[in-house]
């Protein structure tokens, strides 16, 4: 298929254009190139639009007529969406709403989109099923849900096929060493711990060491690119082989701590990783992991690195090549 891949230029969404390629599909990557990189683009074209540009976008999806969509441009820092939830609402809800339209237009019947286990905010229980209420916390979380929510309501209505795909924290970077995660400002704990061990970024700041964890700090479920990515060209496989619209979790199922991570970054490196302690940070849960069944019943997904040691083995080497 010719897959029309939103966002293809960032973290994710570059790892899914590399994984359909390698499928046979046909990657065309649509990206404004805000946070994207240029250099990412590399199994496929690049138009350099912003999906807020209706005109813009409908002239491009005239001109390629893709079978299906991939939808990972988003706002997507959680901190920031706090401080300018209008920016959100525009660039995640309207930007999408914009990008159905265009696909309308098309009579493009097939989406698979970049969701979050942030609709869910702190739930009452762990692990995280599909069937957990959805509260979220943050208007990064709000706006996922509107998505959601617009996929739905355009699946009753005008017979769109979508799936939505909830991560929990994507981490690692392509084994062969072409791409891997570049963010400026860089807000994710591996890559800042990477950063510390080498000596080109600041002491890791630990934020809280007071949970009611094994070791005090936060746990999280971290879960390979590779692995996030793999699972977009199941979903689209899903989809066109006429199942149903379905939201799903991905995750290992395995949360690891705040230190874990330190201990295996320094474990891998073989280097110190200088760090600070400090107080919590407002509303962050002690825990949050996935129950990925469905995933794995649903699609036949699997994780292929569903280790912490191999997600940051993978992110050392993609650091360690950009040095």
């Amino acid at each position: 298929m010719r897959v029309a891949v939103i966002g293809g230029a960032g973290y994710i969404g570059s790892h899914t254009a590399k994984a359909l390629a390698q499928a046979g599909h046909e990657p065309v990557v649509i990206d404004n190139l805000s946070t994207g990189h240029r250099e990412a683009v590399r199994w496929g074209p690049l138009h350099e639009v912003d999906i807020r540009d209706r005109a813009a976008l409908g002239a491009v999806f005239a001109s390629i007529r893709p079978a299906a969509v991939m939808h990972f441009a988003a706002l997507a820092y959680v901190g920031d969406s706090m401080r300018d939830p209008l920016g959100y609402y525009d660039t995640n809800v309207a930007g999408t709403l914009s990008l159905l339209e265009a696909m309308r237009a098309v009579d493009c019947p097939l989406i698979v989109f970049s969701s979050s286990c942030a609709t869910y905010g702190i739930p009452d229980r762990l692990p995280i099923t599909e069937a957990t209420p959805q509260r979220p916390a943050n208007p990064y979380g709000e706006t996922k849900l509107a998505c959601e929510r617009l996929l739905h309501w355009a699946g009753l209505a005008h017979d769109l096929r979508w799936m939505a795909l909830r991560y929990f924290n994507a981490a690692g970077a392509d084994p062969d060493g072409e791409i891997g995660e570049t963010h400026e400002p860089e807000p994710h704990l591996i890559p800042l711990a990477l950063r510390a061990a080498a000596g080109t970024g600041a002491p890791l700041r630990v934020m809280g060491t007071d949970y009611p964890t094994p070791d005090g700090t936060a746990m999280r479920d971290y879960v390979h690119v590779c692995d996030l990515a793999s699972a977009h060209v199941l979903a689209l496989q899903h989809l066109a082989g006429g199942g149903a619209p379905q939201a799903v979790n991905l995750g290992t199922g395995t949360p690891n701590s705040v230190l874990e991570v330190m201990r295996t970054v320094e474990a891998v490196t073989g280097r110190a990783l200088p760090h600070e302690m400090a107080d919590r940070r407002p509303g962050d849960p002690p825990e949050l992991w996935a129950d990925a069944s469905l995933a794995r019943s649903l699609l036949g997904w699997a994780p292929r690195y569903p280790r912490l040691d191999q997600m940051v083995e993978t992110a050392w080497a993609w650091a360690a090549g950009k040095r």
